[in-house]
């Protein structure tokens, strides 16, 4: 039987990762301080830390836009790279810090752009003293680094994730929607993503409006 529904293309969308962006909420609003606050920092690096999904990335991408930093996977910090990288540029971030394969990869990449008077920007999911780190210099110079936890979020955090995660798609959802998402979704960033996604996905193929219904439809719920 041939489906009628419309063959829907995974196109992708740009989220917004300007400053005026990005949601300043109790649970973020010291990290957003200290990335206002550069290159007023108290020394050349700085960790900011949180669960999947909380908005490390958005963050690390705003500090990437103000101080004209490349943005590095923990893949991208090896033994070879480092000194072209601190050569080419003033500021980097390595998302997902505590992933870096080689340690002395990390510990030359944390030096060399401290020598040139660089800055450095970490994300994590737990701050850089809890790293399972076995190279003691490495270990010691982490320690160091002041991190920012970006907490897990309360309901006003997410009602206004949920409704940016929409805008970011340009769609707009009524407040009865948010309300039901809120009160059967699971409370992470992660999960937010993924529900506006489906509900895109779903909205797109079905021809739909985003309505309780279709929300229902998405998430299984009877």
């Amino acid at each position: 039987m041939t489906d009628d529904r419309q063959l829907v293309l995974d196109l992708g969308h740009r989220p917004a990762f300007g400053r005026d962006d990005f949601l300043v909420t109790p649970g973020n609003q010291e990290a957003v301080a200290w990335i206002d606050r550069w290159p007023a920092w108290p020394g050349h690096a700085l960790a900011i830390f949180g669960p999947a999904g909380c908005g490390k990335t958005h963050l690390a991408q705003v500090f990437a836009l103000r101080a004209t930093a490349r943005v590095l996977t923990a893949a991208d910090v090896r033994p070879d790279a480092i000194a072209q990288l601190v050569a080419d540029h003033r500021a980097l971030v390595v998302e997902d810090g505590e992933n870096v394969a080689d340690p002395r990869a990390l510990l030359h990449l944390f030096n060399a752009i401290k020598e040139e008077r660089g800055f450095l920007l970490l994300t994590s999911r737990e701050p850089p003293a809890r790293w399972t780190i076995a190279l003691a210099d490495l270990k010691s110079r982490m320690a160091a680094v002041p991190a920012v936890r970006i907490a897990p979020p309360d309901d006003a955090m997410m009602e206004a994730v949920l409704v940016k995660l929409f805008a970011d798609r340009q769609l707009e959802v009524a407040p009865d929607v948010i309300a039901y998402l809120m009160r059967r979704m699971d409370r992470s960033f992660a999960a937010a993503r993924d529900v506006v996604a489906q509900a895109d996905a779903a909205s797109l193929a079905d021809k739909r409006a985003i309505t309780i219904p279709l929300i229902k439809q998405v998430l299984g719920a009877e």
